[in-house]
């Protein structure tokens, strides 16, 4: 059961999630998190995090711990299956579809109409993991992370990877 419970949870998360990475990782988190509860929000968050830090596609690092901790190697294999069989099937069936229409203007429309939903999703999934690190770590030592995090990236231009492990060090050291 636990093997069909990984595909779907993958399979649906990847096939509604239009765009990649970023638009199916707030679906993966509402299968593994809110439907099967294989992980908290907490655990999820550090999970995306370290996931991050790594080379590779996110879904496809998600899928391959998540199918372990859950079923092991053939949970892994499965789930990582589920995540990239969209993909497959997508090319295989419709890429002469898609070749066909893709400068088509409701084509283009459609993709317009798509990106604020994946917007939305996205910040509530960022909203749910601030009030998280809010809940475990306080307010300051949050609002210090974000505000040393925005510095970083945006003003500083460090890859994203060093700020993540420099979170995990900051937690590791004062947080502990």
């Amino acid at each position: 059961m636990i093997y069909i419970q990984l595909f779907m949870a993958f399979f649906v998360s990847n096939i509604l999630g239009y765009g990649g990475g970023p638009a199916s990782i707030p679906l993966i988190q509402k299968e593994v998190v809110d439907h099967y509860h294989w992980l908290t929000v907490k655990e999820f968050s550090e999970m995306l995090a370290i996931g991050n830090a790594l080379p590779g596609p996110i879904a496809t690092k998600m899928a391959g711990f998540i199918g372990y901790q859950q079923a092991g190697i053939l949970g892994s294999v499965i789930a990582l299956f589920a995540t990239i069989a969209p993909s497959v099937l997508l090319l295989v069936i419709l890429l002469r579809i898609l070749f066909k229409y893709k400068d088509s203007p409701n084509v283009k429309k459609m993709t317009n109409y798509i990106r604020p939903v994946i917007a939305i999703l996205l910040g509530l999934m960022a909203y749910e993991f601030f009030m998280n690190s809010y809940g475990d770590s306080g307010i300051w030592q949050t609002l210090f992370l974000v505000a040393a995090s925005f510095v970083l990236l945006e003003k500083l231009r460090v890859h994203p990877a060093f700020v993540i492990v420099g979170a995990l060090v900051y937690g590791a050291v004062f947080l502990a």
